[in-house]
C-alpha cells in the first residue's frame, strides 16, 4: 500500500492521485486522497509500522474532491489538520469555491459528496513551520495551494502545483486550475525561496527520489 521514498517518508499511489505518510517526529499525512480511499490510507499506516492512532498532523496542499476526500472516512482520526487559509472556508464548509471561475465550478459540483471533516483546523500562512516543515503559499491551481518543505525530510511535498508527466514536472494545467499565470509565478518564486531537496512529491505522476529540486530548476527553465 506503501513505497518508502527516503527515510521516514512513504508514497501512497492511490487511484489516479498520490498521498503521502511522514515521520518527521510527529506522525504526519500529507493528502488524504479522494473519499473512497480511506480504507487503503489505514492499510498503509498500519504498513509503515504505525496505527491510525499515531497520526498527530495532516498537511494538506490544497482543497480538491482528491486531496481531502479521504479526511471524513478516517474514523478515530485525532489529528490537527493544516491548510491554506484561503482554502479553509471551502474544507470546512463555511464558503464555497467561486462559480465565477471553471475550477470553483468544479469544485462546487463535487462538494456534496465530501463529508467536513469532525477535526481541529488550523490555517498556514506563507512562511509558518509546522514541525520540520516550512509553508509556502504557492497560489494559482487553487487560492490557498501550500507546498511544505522538509529539510529534516529532504523532501518537497508540491501537492498540484506540479505533476509529473515523462519523467519531467510540468505546471498544473488550465483545466484544473484557478490562474495558471499564478501557477507559473509560484513555481519560480518557490524555487527562488525553497531550499534543496532530494524527494520532489507531487499529487500526480511518480514521486522523485533524487534529484527533485534539479527537476524544479529544469521546470523553471522551461516556462
Amino acid at each position: 500500500m506503501v513505497t518508502e521514498l527516503g527515510d521516514d517518508v512513504w508514497w501512497y499511489d492511490l487511484l489516479g492521485v498520490n498521498a503521502y505518510l511522514v515521520d518527521d517526529g510527529t506522525v504526519t499525512l500529507v493528502d488524504a486522497g479522494n473519499p473512497w480511499d480511506g480504507r487503503n490510507l489505514v492499510l498503509g499506516v498500519d504498513e509503515a509500522g504505525y496505527s491510525l492512532q499515531d497520526v498527530d498532523r495532516v498537511l494538506l496542499t490544497h482543497y480538491d474532491f482528491d486531496h481531502v476526500g479521504g479526511l471524513g472516512r478516517l474514523q478515530g482520526l485525532d489529528a490537527t489538520v493544516y491548510v491554506g487559509a484561503a482554502d479553509e472556508p471551502f474544507l470546512t464548509g463555511k464558503e464555497r469555491p467561486p462559480l465565477s471561475k471553471h475550477k470553483g465550478a468544479l469544485q462546487n459540483a463535487l462538494g456534496p459528496f465530501l463529508k467536513s471533516p469532525a477535526l481541529t483546523v488550523e490555517t498556514v500562512a506563507d512562511g509558518d513551520e509546522i514541525g520540520s516543515f516550512t509553508a509556502y503559499h504557492t497560489p494559482g491551481h487553487t487560492p490557498g495551494h501550500v507546498a511544505y518543505v522538509s529539510e529534516a525530510l529532504d523532501a518537497a511535498f508540491l501537492g498540484d502545483l506540479v505533476r509529473e508527466s515523462g519523467g519531467k514536472l510540468r505546471p498544473s494545467p488550465w483545466l484544473m486550475s484557478y490562474d495558471t499565470d499564478a501557477v507559473e509565478e509560484s513555481i519560480r518564486d518557490l524555487a527562488e525561496r525553497a531550499p534543496e531537496f532530494s524527494i520532489a512529491a507531487m499529487g500526480h505522476g511518480t514521486p522523485f527520489e533524487e534529484r527533485g529540486r534539479e527537476a524544479l530548476d529544469d521546470l523553471v527553465d522551461s516556462i
